[in-house]
């Protein structure tokens, strides 16, 4: 399969309903790696970006890694039911919000949503026909190289994520799909979830989300 088909994932000419696939795995994983990636290369999908109350790193842009609110602003959107799913990781709040869901399936938009494990529990029982893809790290010992080399925590937050991490991936049963993401093997793990999405396109009963 070339790149070009990994672009257009279709199978056959007939309606084919949007998918809304969930990105999920452990802290540090790549996820946010892989999804540059395919925004960098105008992958068709209508990319959800998250609403966080944490802090804005250095190297993140407000309105593209996420949309950083204050918990005020968090809290009006929770509480007007304007979150697809929320979860507290970490100490900070994430939500992804409902009306950018609803607006890309109504375009019959195929979305990607990153979410670490807990939110993509949480989507599954609002949205059961999404498609949960987990990414898996190598090795826990991997993982604990790539936060390390984020420098982004503190010795004890990264004791923290790691535990977690080895948690989140017990729960892997619970996801449709794995993709392992090897260290700069970006490329491998973005053909790996186009070829997850063209097996979707070529179901015979396709999934259908309702929102």
């Amino acid at each position: 399969m070339n790149r070009e088909d990994n672009q257009n994932p279709t199978c056959v000419n007939i309606k084919l309903n949007p998918l809304v696939i969930v990105i999920s795995g452990p802290s540090g994983v790549g996820k946010d790696a892989i999804l540059n990636r395919m925004k960098e290369r105008r992958y068709p999908f209508e990319f959800i970006t998250t609403v966080t109350t944490r802090r804005k790193r250095a190297n993140e842009i407000d309105q593209v890694d996420y949309h950083f609110i204050s918990v005020e602003e968090y809290q009006n959107l929770l509480q007007n039911d304007g979150l697809l799913e929320s979860a507290n990781v970490y100490g900070n709040w994430y939500g992804v919000p409902k009306a950018s869901v609803k607006e890309a399936v109504a375009r019959s938009k195929d979305i990607i949503i990153k979410v670490d494990v807990q939110g993509a529990a949480n989507i599954k029982k609002t949205l059961p026909e999404a498609v949960f893809i987990f990414i898996m790290p190598p090795s826990i010992e991997e993982l604990s190289t790539r936060l390390n080399r984020r420098s982004t925590e503190t010795p004890a937050d990264l004791s923290v994520r790691l535990k977690t991490a080895e948690t989140e991936i017990k729960q892997i049963n619970d996801f449709d799909y794995v993709v392992q993401n090897h260290r700069n093997e970006i490329d491998a793990a973005i053909e790996d979830i186009m070829s997850i999405v063209k097996s979707e396109k070529c179901r015979v009963k396709q999934r259908k989300v309702e929102l």
